[in-house]
């Protein structure tokens, strides 16, 4: 599975470097980044709420049937997947557009937390090499198996540069390349390079805090939208509405602030998409237009039965 992770961060990688090549602040390149990555997948977030306002739709009929075929489930499965046809509703579309851009997430976050392997596209033997090299500076030594060793790499790279060591497992360009990426992970005072945890209480706390209002305040607001405030969630999605912001606030104060960054605008934009989403695509209104066209489908099937078309003249004539 990381293999397919790696796999598409090393494809939005070459993105991530392209936007790096035109404004040379890894910052900067981020925003821009998760802005094209997310109007790419925008069109499945379409596709989505598309789908679960189908759903909706026909979870009346659904209960129907299983009231009425309680005791007969084959009966009930046959009956279902008829319904599905007639109304051109997937049972499983769902499922694959909730899941492919999971996958492309991930995929985007392989490229924000590996730049040497999936943004600098460095060959991954000599990253490795490298990072094994770092570990045995004192003071630089990170675990040889965080998640985060590139970007730690990058923070001492320009004072292992020299060693023969490192230049055996890089060309001279690619040395200048790194250098030129580590330098350019300023963004409006922050070092991205750095980690929130190890400056305490610092302006470093801003990433961790900006994670944590942005994901609860995206959340409470697209709670409003739908209808459903804070006070009638119940059980684990009450849970779920607290657990995700405090884990994104865990996880950016322990991990390099260029990810925390990432994440913060990646919810930003995705908070936007919610907000487009809803008011163009909203599942009221879909499954209304969809009920409609429904019955307009069996006002015309319903007059092809009463009426028989008379090729001479061209109209529908009346059946005795």
């Amino acid at each position: 599975m990381m293999d397919i992770f790696g796999f598409f961060g090393g494809l939005f990688g070459y993105l991530l470097w392209g936007a790096y090549y035109l404004v040379r602040n890894y910052g900067v390149a981020i925003i821009i980044f998760t802005v094209v990555t997310r109007l790419l997948m925008f069109p499945m977030n379409i596709k989505q709420q598309k789908s679960m306002a189908g759903n909706a739709r026909l979870a009346s009929k659904q209960r129907e049937l299983q009231a009425k075929y309680a005791n007969d489930r084959q009966k009930y499965n046959e009956e279902l997947q008829k319904l599905y046809a007639k109304e051109g509703v997937s049972p499983t579309s769902g499922c694959l557009t909730s899941f492919i851009p999971l996958i492309l997430m991930l995929g985007v976050f392989y490229a924000v937390a590996y730049p040497l392997t999936n943004t600098l596209h460095l060959n991954s033997e000599a990253v490795n090499s490298a990072v094994a090299y770092m570990n045995t500076i004192p003071g630089a030594a990170v675990s040889a198996n965080t998640a985060y060793a590139q970007i730690e790499l990058l923070k001492v790279f320009p004072a292992i540069s020299d060693a023969e060591y490192i230049k055996t497992l890089f060309t001279s360009e690619q040395i200048s390349q790194i250098i030129d990426l580590g330098n350019n992970f300023n963004f409006l005072g922050l070092d991205l390079l750095a980690t929130p945890q190890r400056f305490g209480f610092s302006i470093y706390l801003i990433i961790p805090v900006l994670c944590f209002v942005t994901s609860i305040g995206s959340q409470l607001f697209m709670m409003k939208m739908k209808g459903s405030p804070m006070e009638q969630q119940q059980g684990c999605m009450k849970f779920m509405f607290l657990a995700m912001p405090l884990i994104s606030v865990y996880f950016s104060f322990i991990v390099p602030a260029a990810v925390g960054f990432y994440w913060i605008f990646s919810t930003i934009i995705g908070f936007i998409q919610s907000v487009i989403t809803n008011k163009f695509y909203n599942p009221t209104a879909i499954t209304a237009k969809a009920e409609a066209q429904h019955v307009a489908l069996l006002e015309i099937e319903e007059a092809q039965v009463k009426y028989d078309y008379n090729p001479s003249s061209g109209v529908n004539v009346k059946k005795k």
